[in-house]
């Protein structure tokens, strides 16, 4: 049985400003306070996991074990089919330098691989994200969202974060790193995983 969410505040188990940002957008209609990890001084736990279930139920319990708040988590990525998935549950691993996370980088490398390969086009990937939503209890409600694009390049776009810069979605002629917020909020894996969620826990 799906549990109602009932309280007026949720915790977002992230540390990443855009993403608390998008989520915040995104309940904002439901009356619900966001809460992120930084200003609960939360740190954030190693991701042992290899899927993405997986990873956002170790953020999602640590959060809650924490706080005492229920929370939710994501963890997404990036699926691209010439590289067998990869990056997937290791899309901000690709990021990592000694100074933060460089998603140009790890565009450009993901090009690097594409053209090292002569991967044919047009370039087919995925964004995927899942969702866990957990409470003090212990029960969890989980939610997968995805939306299938091409890979182009050179990138193209300012907006948005991560991968958006090079992934434009099917039947759109802008990348999502050209797309509004509003735009993207509409149709990316996140809103497809969110409306999944809302559906269930909220409407």
């Amino acid at each position: 049985m799906t549990r109602k969410f009932t309280g007026d505040q949720i915790l977002i188990a992230t540390h990443n400003a855009g993403k608390l940002a998008e989520m915040a957008e995104l309940f904002a209609p439901f009356g619900v306070r966001v809460v992120g990890a930084a200003e609960m001084n939360l740190s954030e736990p190693e991701e042992t996991e290899d899927n993405f279930i997986g990873n956002a139920r170790i953020k999602a319990v640590a959060a809650v074990k924490a706080t005492g708040l229920p929370a939710l988590a994501d963890d997404s990525g990036i699926e691209v089919e010439a590289l067998d998935g990869a990056p997937g549950v290791y899309t901000a691993d690709w990021s990592e330098t000694p100074n933060g996370r460089d998603f140009v980088m790890a565009m450009t490398k993901t090009h690097n691989l594409l053209e090292g390969k002569n991967a044919p086009h047009p370039r087919r990937a995925r964004f995927c994200a899942t969702l866990v939503l957990a409470w003090p209890d212990g029960h969890e409600e989980i939610f997968e969202g995805k939306v299938d694009g091409t890979l182009v390049w050179p990138m193209r776009g300012e907006i948005g974060h991560g991968y958006d810069p090079m992934f434009q979605p099917d039947g759109y002629e802008q990348t999502f790193g050209e797309m509004s917020h509003d735009a993207k909020n509409r149709i990316s894996h996140r809103a497809d995983a969110f409306a999944k969620l809302t559906s269930a826990c909220f409407d």
